[in-house]
């Protein structure tokens, strides 16, 4: 199935996706027999809209031009820019369609082959270097280019280290670099996530509304009957915030962007950009007064910790969450929607009573006056590159997305915008849920370090939280099926983020310092993502230059053997990345009948390791 639910969490917690994609090789060590779709009921659901088959060949005379394919050369969205010029990748797919029981140095790619790209104005600035491609195994790579225009015709060429051409594939449709965006859906669907992007049911949605509840009775016999929701504003004091310490985590933590997305709790009213209850963290304007600048705190915290990251660790790229619809915002009544109906609420306990919306301003209407003057702030004063939006349902989103992506180009940057915005997402979004498979299209899973909750609770014991090799395996299983990892951490109401997550994200951060080669800049290797076998828990991920095997268990007997035929030749070089560093050249051996790889390592090779155990292999030959 496409969707499975990690480790504790519940099923209110999921968000199934409607459409999957995927792609993989079958391994061809006997003839395909037939192909077995999952059994299906009215709860489960599987439909195939179409499938396409590719043979393998098995050519008389081997050589390279004779079982390369060119699968797909697509001009993207994104850019670089190369020697003060903004090229436009072109993303190749080559594919090398010898079955994989014929893998060896003269049926595979083992010396580096450069793709470039031609046509009618076109110039590549940059080309693409392939380093490796063993027979049932295909690779992705981006050609930068210029001068192309609508509908085109490029041709792809494949050269290798000499210059010398073995093959070119014709025809291609070209379409330009789009350097303006109008609030169209055709256009703006085509806008793709950065490469350098995707590490919450909704942090901690409360039900005091519903009688009975947990929350509604603890509230109760805490607080009394006479406690509203907005007086715990002034709860909310964040006096021990720092905004460098939080950026220093997230940077130790060994993350590459944030999300400012917090904890929106009854009793500690800590809160997102802005979350369901309206209440933001950043200066509203003459929109709303219902915000930490004005309320509360009095502070601008998305400023603060934005402007900071920016200063202190400019690598790290920067997101925000923003809630579309309100709870019980009485402008957006007219809008409102299932649980999120707008209108004031009743009181919980006298339902003859409205509550207050504290810091309400006369507007004219929710979605020209508020939402959309808040995303335009978001993306336009403040900078975010992630516009993480929630929910859905009415919005202004194609205006919004069209001076988001403007104004990005304007300014040289590179921005996204998830599928929760409710039009024209660059990524999906399942949390507390993980694809089964691969993905091509870029995705990211969230869920909190709480394992129901993205928010602070304070019924959670030290040892309930995500650990360090919950949250290392959890990364690495998503890395390996083309996905990110958005892991959330409730702070407390006075900005402090608690021991057992810190220390708990600092244990991950360690791993990956040593081991980060396997996770950061990696693909997802086309034919397979894993292999879980009894006692066994495996997931690859590869470069260009690389392929790495990451155990979640840590070998014994001095060996580590895997069923699968990888992308290994002779003269390869396999190392263990371990808290001491790189380890020297290990033993390493195939059986040439079935393809299972055999990697000597000792016990005491291994025993400092925790959380996984990454082998990296090094293409014999690439410098």
């Amino acid at each position: 199935m496409p969707l499975e639910l990690v480790e504790m969490a519940t099923a209110e917690r999921r968000t199934d996706s409607n459409v999957h994609q995927w792609s993989t090789s079958v391994f061809s060590e006997s003839p395909l027999q037939s192909i077995t779709f999952p059994l299906v009921n009215t709860a489960h659901r599987l439909h195939i809209f179409a499938m396409s088959l590719t043979p393998s060949v098995v050519p008389i005379n081997i050589s390279s031009d004779s079982y390369l394919s060119v699968r797909r050369a697509r001009f993207t969205t994104r850019w670089e820019e190369i020697d003060g010029r903004r090229a436009q990748a072109v993303e190749v797919t080559i594919a090398n369609l010898l079955p994989a029981f014929k893998s060896s140095r003269a049926t595979s790619v083992s010396d580096e082959l450069h793709i470039s790209i031609t046509g009618a104005h076109i110039q590549t600035i940059a080309t693409a270097s392939i380093y490796r491609l063993v027979p049932g195994d295909q690779v992705k790579v981006d050609v930068f280019v210029v001068g192309s225009q609508e509908h085109g015709h490029a041709i792809v060429h494949v050269h290798d280290m000499h210059g010398r051409e073995l093959g070119s594939s014709e025809g291609w449709v070209t379409s330009p670099l789009v350097d303006a965006w109008s609030a169209d859906t055709n256009l703006l669907s085509k806008h793709e996530t950065p490469t350098w992007a995707p590490p919450k049911t909704y942090a901690e949605c409360s039900n005091l509304h519903q009688p009975n509840s947990t929350t509604w009775n603890y509230h109760l016999q805490t607080y009394g009957e006479n406690a509203t929701y907005d007086g715990f504003i002034a709860n909310f004091t964040a006096s021990k915030f720092n905004a460098s310490q939080w950026v220093d985590l997230f940077d130790q933590a060994g993350a590459k962007y944030f999300v400012l997305v917090t904890a929106s709790r009854i009793r500690s009213t800590t809160k997102a950009a802005k979350h369901h209850d309206g209440f933001a963290l950043f200066d509203t304007g003459d929109t709303t007064h219902r915000s930490s600048v004005y309320l509360g705190p009095k502070r601008d915290f998305v400023a603060e910790l934005l402007t900071t990251a920016k200063r202190e660790k400019p690598h790290l790229h920067r997101g925000t969450y923003y809630s579309l619809p309100e709870w019980f915002n009485p402008d957006s009544a007219q809008y409102g929607f299932g649980s999120w109906p707008g209108g004031l609420a009743h009181n919980p306990f006298d339902n003859s009573q409205l509550e207050p919306y504290a810091g309400r301003l006369e507007i004219d209407d929710y979605i020209d006056n508020l939402q959309l003057p808040h995303m335009l702030d978001l993306a336009l004063k403040y900078e975010t590159e992630i516009m993480w939006c929630d929910i859905g349902g009415p919005n202004k989103t194609l205006e919004f997305a069209s001076q988001f992506y403007n104004n990005a180009w304007a300014n040289g940057r590179q921005v996204t915008m998830n599928n929760r915005c409710g039009a024209v997402p660059d990524f999906d979004t399942p949390e507390y849920a993980t694809f089964g498979s691969i993905q091509t299209q870029r995705w990211e899973s969230s869920s909190g370090m709480d394992p129901y909750s993205y928010g602070l609770n304070s019924a959670t014991l030290p040892s309930q939280y995500k650990n360090g090799s919950t949250i290392v395996q959890t990364l690495v299983d998503i890395v390996s099926k083309n996905g990110n990892f958005l892991l959330d951490i409730g702070p407390t109401a006075e900005g402090e983020i608690i021991a057992p997550m810190m220390n708990n994200l600092l244990d991950a951060g360690s791993w990956l310092k040593y081991s980060g080669e396997c996770v950061y800049d990696t693909n997802y290797w086309f034919p397979s993502s894993q292999e879980i076998l009894p006692g066994r828990s495996v997931r690859f991920t590869t470069t260009g230059k690389t392929f790495c095997i990451i155990s979640f268990i840590q070998p014994t007997g001095g060996q580590i053997t895997i069923q699968k035929r990888l992308p290994i030749l002779d003269g390869d070089e396999i190392t263990l990345l371990g808290p001491g560093g790189r380890s020297p050249s290990l033993p390493w051996s195939i059986d040439s009948n079935s393809g299972v790889l055999t990697i000597n390592v000792s016990d005491s090779q291994v025993m400092d390791g925790k959380f996984a155990w990454a082998f990296q292999i090094l293409y014999g030959g690439v410098v």
